[in-house]
């Protein structure tokens, strides 16, 4: 009866870290004057006109307030996707004596490789930012980059790399039996694991936020629901080509169609 309410308990405690998550995001896009779908308010894009150079303080040009954006952002968006494989974990704490305390150690192994991946992108959007690719809030000036974005994710979806990657997170039992260990500081190191797989497989969904901006929660709640279909056994291995297929599509329209509108400007 004990275990059972504190079960209860750390789910309860698990789906209120997402829930606050994404409202925290939705609290700094109020502030920054963007709308659930990325559009700019009247203050927002007297923001977004000012140069990224200029001496006033902008934390979407600054490492630190922009890497925190990103951590939560993750928890925001991954933490959802890791329930199938915590789940699959309580099963074996039944049937081959696992520990809460593997539990854990997972879930903290999982984030743990999703705040560098975290840092990592931080470092590329200010790269993007500083050569002007992207704007202050993350959006794409360009048609050709958005396209790219589009085609370079669709056939990654198709690549081996995503296939096996993706064969871990929707069938987390076989990693957990191969490098099955009981403890806190095991779980860590099967999260760090499962984690990487995971930075691997779903890479791209972020990577797209460039294209809509990286605070369109439309945009970023879409590409969580998503990623939560790849990993759900019945739909997972349906989902990921006709999803790439889509992606490479949607690129090349975008692409093509603003050559040909800027070919007929120019006749």
């Amino acid at each position: 009866m004990r275990s059972s309410i504190l079960r209860t308990l750390i789910w309860i405690s698990f789906f209120v870290t997402i829930l606050l998550a994404w409202a925290w995001l939705y609290g700094m896009a109020v502030k920054m004057d963007i709308d659930v779908v990325g559009r700019l308010g009247p203050a927002g894009h007297k923001m977004a006109a000012m140069s990224p150079y200029m001496d006033m303080p902008m934390p979407m040009a600054q490492f630190k307030p922009l890497f925190l954006m990103w951590a939560i952002m993750m928890a925001a968006m991954m933490l959802p996707v890791l329930v199938p494989t915590l789940i699959t974990y309580e099963a074996l704490m039944v049937s081959a004596n696992g520990t809460r305390s593997t539990w854990f150690g997972i879930l903290m192994g999982y984030f743990v490789t999703w705040i560098a991946f975290s840092a990592w992108i931080t470092a590329v959007q200010l790269l993007l930012l500083f050569n002007n690719v992207i704007d202050l809030y993350g959006i794409s000036k360009s048609f050709a980059f958005s396209g790219g974005l589009l085609i370079l994710v669709g056939v990654f979806q198709f690549s081996r790399v995503k296939d096996v990657c993706h064969g871990i997170c929707i069938t987390p039992m076989a990693y957990f039996m191969k490098h099955w260990h009981i403890g806190w500081l095991a779980g860590f190191r099967m999260g760090l694991g499962l984690g990487i797989y995971c930075v691997c497989c779903c890479w791209g969904f972020m990577v797209l936020g460039f294209i809509g901006g990286v605070m369109n929660l439309l945009w970023m709640g879409l590409a969580t629901l998503l990623m939560v279909l790849e990993k759900l056994p019945q739909v997972g291995r349906i989902v990921i080509k006709p999803l790439g297929a889509f992606l490479i599509a949607s690129g090349i329209t975008l692409v093509v169609s603003h050559q040909f509108s800027g070919f007929h400007i120019w006749l």
